[in-house]
């Protein structure tokens, strides 16, 4: 068997198709992002300004979080020293468990490794606390949450996202005596759409059946705490699973989920991506503690974002862009092509110096290749005119159209 062979073919039609994953280098310094260094192999290194990071508003940079971690690591050193059940469980984590608990107003909190792991171990073991379960899942939820699911290894139905009649259909199609969990994301990282949680809330209770939400695109940025979009609506007390994460608006690393206490004591207790996996440094949970803290009274930096993020959507429509429309932070420019999608990215790193990453399948579906654009409050004036100098200049030049703006 020609191991080698196999391997180049798959890494060829990555190539071929215009979606290989090339990793950017670059060096951020703590006190001038979105400023960054990158350093392309065998040249000098280069200024850029990043477009793309999940950092959105600039917290894993901020003073209060930086001290809190500081703080930390000299007080109890790197690492945790094991799993939570052996060892690894510290006052840090305790205090970040707590702090997220009050953020969703919940009985309890339980911190993982990532969002991901978070999604994955949670969802996956939902069969073993409610035997016969059906899980119905958004079509575009995140990977993390579909790879949960299937993992899960019970019924599973798909929801054509968004679409509250089918949704329904599907729940009256299901025995009422079984125990059912619709799964579903507040924010849509790609399109950058909302989930209707107030309807979904609806159907569950009318259906019995518990929520489980993905807050990670709006844990910090939305509501007046920051605590996302179902404490922006007011619906809190009718989630009853809260997905988020400590490495996007908190801007240090790390998933959760924020339950009732049994809830929680039952994902700890029996998932093993829970059980088995190193915890959290303690500097990283005092870091995490800290920002959550922070962001839970400084409104005015989240509407600082809202409002950058909505000056760059006009500003690209003004020049004819396709702006995927939508009420969220998240600014998608639809190109459609995979390899002018690359194109572009890179052009505007090399010639421009801004840094955005193509977003090609399957992240999005084939035809849908993007560029996300992830403004934050301290991106500036100045540095948005040099965006929309450069998507001026290389829309033209890679022959894009500048059409009626994508539904």
């Amino acid at each position: 068997m020609d191991y080698t062979a196999h391997l180049d073919r798959a890494l060829k039609a990555l190539h071929d198709e215009g979606r290989y994953r090339v990793f950017t280098d670059i060096c951020r310094a703590n006190g001038s992002f979105p400023h960054a260094r990158w350093e392309p192999e065998g040249e000098e290194p280069r200024d850029i300004t990043v477009w793309c990071g999940n950092d959105y508003l600039g917290m894993g940079q901020h003073p209060v979080v930086l001290e809190a971690m500081k703080d930390a690591i000299d007080t109890a050193g790197a690492g945790s020293g094991g799993t939570r059940n052996i060892s690894g469980t510290t006052i840090f984590h305790r205090e970040l468990e707590a702090e997220i608990a009050d953020l969703h107003q919940k009985e309890a909190a339980l911190v993982f490794t990532s969002a991901y792991i978070a999604n994955e171990a949670t969802l996956s073991v939902l069969p073993k606390l409610f035997p016969d379960v059906v899980i119905i899942s958004d079509s575009l939820n995140h990977a993390s949450m579909i790879e949960g699911i299937r993992n899960a290894r019970c019924e599973r139905h798909i929801w054509k996202h968004n679409d509250l009649d089918h949704l329904r259909e599907l729940l009256q199609s299901i025995d009422p005596a079984r125990p059912k969990v619709i799964a579903f994301e507040s924010v849509y990282s790609m399109d950058g759409d909302f989930g209707p949680l107030r309807e979904v809330c609806d159907l569950a209770d009318e259906f019995g059946a518990l929520t489980y939400l993905d807050e990670v695109h709006a844990v910090g940025m939305y509501g007046p705490r920051g605590g996302g979009v179902a404490e922006r609506d007011g619906l809190l007390d009718r989630i009853d699973i809260i997905n988020g994460t400590l490495g996007k608006a908190f801007g240090v690393m790390g998933g959760y989920i924020a339950a009732s206490a049994k809830m929680v004591d039952a994902v700890r207790s029996y998932a093993p991506g829970f059980i088995f996996t190193t915890s959290l440094p303690p500097a990283i949970a005092a870091g995490g503690a800290a920002s959550i803290r922070h962001l839970k009274r400084d409104q005015a930096l989240r509407d600082a974002h809202q409002a950058g993020a909505k000056a760059l959507k006009l500003r690209f429509k003004a020049l004819g862009l396709p702006v995927m429309d939508n009420d969220s932070h998240i600014v998608p420019v639809l190109v459609g092509n995979p390899v002018k999608c690359k194109m572009l990215s890179d052009k505007l790193l090399s010639d421009w110096g801004v840094y955005v990453q193509p977003i090609n399948f399957p992240t999005v579906p084939r035809g849908t290749e993007r560029l996300r654009f992830t403004p934050s409050p301290v991106h500036d004036g100045k540095m948005t005119d040099h965006l929309l100098r450069a998507m001026d200049s290389l829309w033209s030049h890679c022959e894009l159209s500048r059409s009626a703006l994508a539904s």
